[in-house]
């Protein structure tokens, strides 16, 4: 059985993966030229429609998570890890639909601080 935390885990994963598709794929969309003539409130409309489906993992995962209702996290560990989580999967997703974007050394740099913050916020 998933505990709590990693229910949680899991949710924001998900999340952040229609969220990054919310946000970015209109632009692989327009790269693709299957949007080239959409007006920007249907390209507003489409990704709505997307961020929907983040929104039904993202609450669930901060009310499962959160410390107040029997979770594990508090409200900073919980946004700390979301960034980090989004990071990962912003990642992935611009090298996987994106492969002309480069990463570079300070990216990595980020990323490390990024990592130190989740582990600054998880120090007791």
């Amino acid at each position: 059985m998933l505990t709590r935390g990693i229910l949680t885990i899991l949710l924001l994963v998900g999340s952040n993966i229609f969220m990054t598709f919310a946000w970015y794929g209109h632009l692989k969309l327009q790269q693709m030229h299957i949007s080239d003539n959409w007006p920007l409130a249907g390209v507003i409309l489409f990704s709505w429609g997307i961020a929907l489906a983040e929104y039904t993992l993202q609450v669930p995962a901060n009310r499962i998570g959160f410390v107040e209702n029997g979770g594990p996290y508090s409200l900073m560990q919980l946004k700390v890890m979301q960034e980090v989580i989004t990071l990962i999967i912003f990642t992935i997703f611009t090298k996987v639909l994106f492969a002309g974007e480069a990463l570079h050394w300070n990216h990595l740099a980020a990323f490390i601080c990024l990592l130190l913050a989740v582990y600054f916020v998880f120090m007791k």
